[in-house]
């Protein structure tokens, strides 16, 4: 918590809530960096690409929908849970921020995660092919020292051409498709399909990249991340 609230104050984004944020000088030790809580490739290479600085601590909450829960309700509470996760329990460390992200597939409103199996895969290829979707994303921001959290959600439409069966289980059998929401890599071998991205493309392959430095940007954070 902040020493001071009466001479230090800071930037929460609680909901619509806004305060300003602290201008202290910029974190210098490796133990103090912003926390990704995800082991996503993809996500770790979004980041690194920006020439961010962070470190990687995974959450473990259960990703399972709460009945009635909607999309996107459900992505942004998942981002919430993962940050939140992963700062109570680097509380007694220095204060950093910590990021959380979740990402899913909708389709006629219903939530497309990761595949079972490659039978799987080739099923909700198959829905999604010759038509549109939408790829939503919760994006938080958690600190350490229990500040205040900001989260919100981005979504991206994304339409694929029409693709024979064949087509789909050659790309099935490619090997990228078990990991991911949806069945499909963007960024690999499934941009065969796409003809059309509206949105953030980094949203797609798992972390929408401008809203995200945005986000640290209002939350006080970028000087974590910032390398150097």
């Amino acid at each position: 918590m902040l020493d001071d609230p009466g001479s230090r104050r800071y930037l929460a984004f609680v909901y619509d809530r806004e305060i300003d944020p602290p201008t202290p000088s910029k974190p210098t030790s490796a133990s103090s960096c912003l926390v990704l809580a995800s082991a996503s490739p993809r996500r770790r290479e979004i980041l690194a690409e920006a020439g961010l600085r962070f470190s990687v601590e995974p959450s473990t909450i259960d990703e399972q929908p709460r009945p009635g829960e909607g999309p996107l309700a459900l992505v942004e509470r998942l981002a919430r849970e993962k940050a939140l996760d992963v700062a109570h329990a680097l509380a007694a460390g220095p204060a950093r921020p910590v990021l959380g992200a979740d990402t899913i597939v909708v389709v006629d409103g219903e939530i497309l995660g990761k595949p079972r199996d490659e039978a799987h895969a080739i099923e909700m290829l198959t829905r999604l092919t010759g038509r549109g979707h939408e790829v939503s994303t919760g994006i938080a921001l958690a600190w350490t020292d229990g500040r205040a959290l900001a989260a919100e959600v981005v979504t991206t439409r994304v339409v694929m051409r029409a693709a024979s069966s064949q087509e789909i289980a050659d790309y099935v059998a490619l090997g990228e498709s078990l990991d991911k929401a949806g069945g499909y890599a963007l960024q690999g071998g499934a941009s065969r399909f796409v003809t059309a991205v509206v949105g953030s493309r980094t949203n797609v392959i798992g972390l929408p990249l401008e809203e995200t430095l945005a986000l640290l940007e209002r939350a006080g954070a970028r000087r974590f991340a910032d390398a150097g």
